[in-house]
């Protein structure tokens, strides 16, 4: 069954041309093109249009409405953890297909087929617990060969950092501190500190970082401190 788009979805474009004040889109991956207006570029009066899209250029966007045939897109409803998560799992993409080449002479046609019911990403998780999904594909060697390959990559890990300050005007302020940090947090100067997470997927260490911050902030009330995390 071939992938269909959803409104809220957050997509991969490339910009086909600009006329007016309507962008043109290829949408990646849904062999699809949407339409974006000026006011869904950027919030406030936009100067220069092509200092945010330009011919040739890769964005990220949300499909807004699927109208008619019409495929509506925005880029600044997008936030920052939306177009971090997607361009991470892109380039996770691009090293997949890339390896792949490297084992079979009819990659192309391969990726072409894995695309039209699912992302290379999540085709090739579920694959490396599954060694037929790759067999249908590929001959036994070849999959063999590209599961190994697969199994021994490492991902690349993300760091995700957070500046917060802690204080304390209790006496024994430098004991409650002391009490309400872990020992992995970096004192940076005046009350202030760093907590930092490495892992291989964005979203399993910003929820871990949230909930370290959490938990600082509730053993910052029972001592009596004061808690604040930077924007």
């Amino acid at each position: 069954m071939e992938k269909q788009l959803e409104e809220e979805q957050i997509i991969l474009c490339t910009v086909k041309n600009i006329v007016g004040t309507a962008v043109f889109c290829k949408i990646e991956d849904y062999d699809k093109e949407g339409t974006l207006v000026t006011s869904e570029v950027a919030p406030g009066r936009i100067r220069n249009l092509r200092d945010y899209v330009s011919p040739g250029r890769k964005i990220v966007c949300k499909v807004l409405r699927l109208d008619k045939g019409n495929i509506h897109l925005s880029l600044r409803r997008v936030t920052a953890k939306e177009k971090r998560e997607l361009m991470e799992t892109y380039e996770k993409e691009r090293s997949l297909a890339a390896t792949l080449k490297t084992i079979t002479k009819n990659a192309e046609e391969i990726i072409k087929k894995i695309k039209q019911e699912s992302s290379l990403y999540e085709f090739f998780e579920k694959a490396k617990e599954n060694l037929k999904l790759l067999e249908k594909l590929m001959t036994k060697e070849e999959a063999e060969k590209l599961l190994k390959i697969l199994k021994e990559k490492k991902a690349k890990e993300v760091v995700v950092k957070k500046r917060f300050s802690l204080k304390s005007e209790a006496e024994d302020g430098i004991l409650r501190i002391k009490r309400i940090l872990p020992e992995d947090i970096i004192y940076i100067a005046a009350s202030k500190f760093l907590l930092t997470i490495k892992n291989k997927n964005y979203k399993e260490a910003n929820a871990k970082i949230i909930q370290i911050l959490q938990d600082i902030e509730k053993k910052a009330k029972g001592e009596g401190c004061i808690f604040n995390v930077e924007k």
